[in-house]
Parts: structure tokens; C-alpha cells; sequence
């Protein structure tokens, strides 16, 4: 029996004749393996970016945002009139039991204004829960405090979008500016928290008290009221058990009763990011099982060509039979040529696939979110060996039967 060394320099030696047809044969191979490479590389990315912006965001939370109202018969859309009030804030933190944090939040805009440097800006008027409610940390001097809430302190905590634009490389810290002209000393800087979601620039911010958001930036003809409160529950199992507390309690402050429509609106923010998670594995699984299609495309190629190279190769086939070569000898030859060009074609795919993603991870920054493992590169090249096997051996098989004396005089 021929040694696989032999086997392997003449399969290399007959595929290296026929250079172009090799290279055309493995090409469905190639971009077979760089289509999963970048689609699972692009699904993974989309993964870690849902899943920084979960951590970013906190677990086990609750927002509550104005519902819907009537006036004059006529509906106004969510949010459209605030209906939710410091006060509602103050009861879930004090009477709902598995409520861990509560944040309210005043949301407004304004330009933010540093000596002879201005920007304009997302302001929020919050309290210190919120910090710990999403789990932001400051990377440069401190947070506000309950008593500076309550006193309605003019204190502002800095994005470093911010910081870069008013400060330059100038520490920050103790000194003034002026938000919508009235002035506020700055007492911190958050750690970068990137990009959420949809995009925006978490970095882009000014937070202060909400009492003096309230009183002194928002300008809102609904005094008291706030654009929204974060709940953080106890547990991710007390989510339910806390969104029904809390929706019976705001109905008894708002004095809804029956069948009333709730006047605001309650969303499970975990469990949206988490179903977001499930969606995002699933469309990248299908990504990859269609990219794989090529895969299979590919594999019918290689079936094709090594039934040409063996009805081209009759002779030869002939002649090594007749000076001793075994069934599986001739067998093992044509597996190893087609061996030898799927895992040729998905090294080459895998090298395609590497240059594409990391060209869209370098050269377009934000277009797809990109996540490059080893792990994809791995299956691949391992499915394309399967690809190369599973086909080549119908040709294989096919050579391995020819008759000695009908090959030799095969012209």
C-alpha cells in the first residue's frame, strides 16, 4: 500500500497542473468560508453591543414613562402631557417592597457654556440612585448627594464628550459653568460609557439634581412633574411582582379606578434587551446557515471536477492498478485531492474572511458592529474538510471501481 506522503506530493502534483481549474473548483469553498466568517463575526458583535449596553444600563429594570390622557375627547399620544410627579417617585420608593432604587428623571437640552467654550448638550436632573440604578462610576471627583437634591444645589456631573469640548486637557473639577445662564459647579466626571443602542453618544451629557432641573432648567408649564422614573427591582424574579405594585399604586394616586385607562406606562427594560439578545443569536445563526449554503455549493463543485479529473485520468488510473496499486490505494488518492483543495479553499476563505471583517471593524467604524473569535474560524475550516470528504468520495468510489484492462485501453 502507498504510503500517504506519496499520496499526498502526487494529489498536490496533479492539482498544482491544473492550477486555474483548482483555484475556480475551490471558490465556492473560499467565499462559502469568508461569508460565515464575517456574518458570525458581525452576529457576535451585535451580541457584545447588546450586551455592553445591558451592562450599561443596570439589571432588573422598570421604566415608567407618561401613558397616554384625554382632553376634550380628543387622545394625546405617550408622553405627550407629563402625569408622572416627584411625589409618585418618593411613594414607590417608600411603600413598594420589591423596589431596590428609584430614579426620577427630568430631561431637557441646553447650551453649556466654559469661559469663551460653549456646547450644546442632553441635560438630566436625576438623583444619586440613578448611578447606582445603571451602574455609572465617576472617573474623576464625585456624585452628588440626597441632601443637595433636596436643597436644589446647583451641582452638575460632566460626560467626557463634554469635558473635551468645554475643558480641553484642563481638569474639570470645582470649577463653573453655565447651563442656560445660571451657573453650576461641576463635582464630577463619568468614566466613559460609549455608545448605546441606537447610537446616541452616552458621553454627550450634563446630570444634575432634579429639583433644581426642575426649578431652574426645564422650564415645563407642569410644575413637580418628571419625564420618566427608573425602577430597579429587587430581583430579576421581583420584576412582575414589582411592575404590579407599583401600577396599583400610581392608579390609586391618580385616582383611576375601574376600567379606567392607566395615564402611564410601564416597560420591562430587561426583558426587552434580553428578547433582543434572543433575536440577534437567532438572525446570526441564520445568517450563517445561509452563508454555509455556499459551503455545500462549493462541495457539488469539487464532486464535479473530480469526475472530470477521473474520467481524464483513466489511463492512468489503469496503469497504477496494473502494477499493484490497491482498491483503496486509488481510493485514498482522489479523497486526498479533494481533501486537499476544500481545506486549501477554506484557508484562503478564512484569510478573505479575516480582511473583510477587519476592514469594516477599521475603515468603517459603526457601519456593522464586528467581534472577531477564533472559534467560527475553527468550524469553519473543519466543515470544509467535511465538504471536501463528503463529496470527493463519489469520484473516489467511481475511480476506485474502474477495471484495470478497460482503463488501459481507455483513450
Amino acid at each position: 500500500m502507498i504510503d500517504f506522503l506519496t499520496i499526498l506530493k502526487i494529489a498536490l502534483k496533479a492539482l498544482w497542473v491544473n492550477k486555474m481549474r483548482s483555484v475556480l473548483t475551490s471558490l465556492g469553498i473560499i467565499i462559502g468560508v469568508a461569508a460565515v466568517i464575517v456574518m458570525l463575526a458581525v452576529g457576535e458583535g451585535s451580541k457584545k453591543r447588546i450586551s455592553d449596553q445591558m451592562s450599561s444600563m443596570g439589571s432588573n429594570l422598570l421604566m415608567i414613562r407618561s401613558g397616554s390622557v384625554t382632553s376634550g375627547g380628543a387622545r394625546a399620544g405617550h408622553g405627550a402631557q407629563p402625569t408622572l410627579t416627584l411625589k409618585d417617585a418618593e411613594a414607590i420608593a417608600k411603600n413598594a417592597q420589591y423596589v431596590a432604587q428609584v430614579a426620577p428623571s427630568v430631561d431637557t437640552t441646553g447650551q453649556i457654556v466654559y469661559g469663551n467654550q460653549n456646547w450644546s448638550t442632553r441635560i438630566t436632573g436625576t438623583t444619586p440612585s440613578l448611578f447606582y440604578i445603571r451602574s455609572w462610576e465617576v472617573d474623576n471627583g464625585g456624585l452628588f448627594s440626597e441632601d443637595e437634591v433636596r436643597q436644589g444645589a446647583s451641582v452638575a456631573i460632566l460626560g467626557e464628550t463634554v469635558v473635551e469640548n468645554l475643558f480641553g486637557v484642563t481638569d474639570p473639577i470645582g470649577k463653573t459653568i453655565r447651563i442656560k445662564n445660571v451657573p453650576f459647579k461641576v463635582v464630577g466626571v463619568l468614566k466613559s460609557l460609549g455608545q448605546n443602542a441606537m447610537g446616541t453618544d452616552q458621553d454627550d451629557t450634563v446630570i444634575v439634581p432634579v429639583t433644581t432641573a426642575m426649578k431652574r432648567l426645564s422650564g415645563s408649564q407642569f410644575q413637580g412633574t418628571v419625564n420618566n422614573i427608573m425602577v430597579q427591582a429587587l430581583s430579576t424574579d421581583d420584576l412582575a411582582n414589582a411592575e404590579e405594585e407599583i401600577t396599583l399604586l400610581l392608579r390609586q394616586r391618580h385616582n383611576i379606578t375601574g376600567k379606567k385607562q392607566d395615564d402611564f406606562i410601564i416597560r420591562n427594560l430587561t426583558q426587552m434587551m434580553e428578547s433582543a439578545m434572543e433575536a440577534n443569536e437567532t438572525f446570526g445563526l441564520l445568517l450563517a446557515a445561509i452563508a454555509s449554503i455556499s459551503l455545500l455549493v462549493g462541495g457539488i463543485g469539487i464532486m464535479n471536477i473530480m469526475l472530470v479529473s477521473v474520467t481524464e485520468r483513466t489511463r492512468e488510473i489503469g496503469i497504477r492498478m496494473a502494477i499493484g496499486a490497491k482498491m483503496w490505494d486509488i481510493r485514498l488518492q482522489f479523497l486526498v485531492e479533494a481533501l486537499v483543495l476544500s481545506l486549501t479553499g477554506g484557508l484562503l476563505g478564512i484569510i478573505l474572511g479575516l480582511s473583510v471583517a477587519l476592514f469594516i471593524k477599521n475603515f468603517t467604524p459603526g457601519f456593522l458592529p464586528i467581534n472577531i473569535t477564533i472559534m467560527p474560524m475553527v468550524i469553519s475550516f473543519a466543515f470544509s474538510g467535511l465538504v471536501g470528504i463528503f463529496f470527493g468520495f463519489y469520484p473516489a468510489y467511481k475511480a476506485s471501481m474502474l477495471n484495470p484492462i478497460d482503463a488501459l485501453r481507455f483513450e
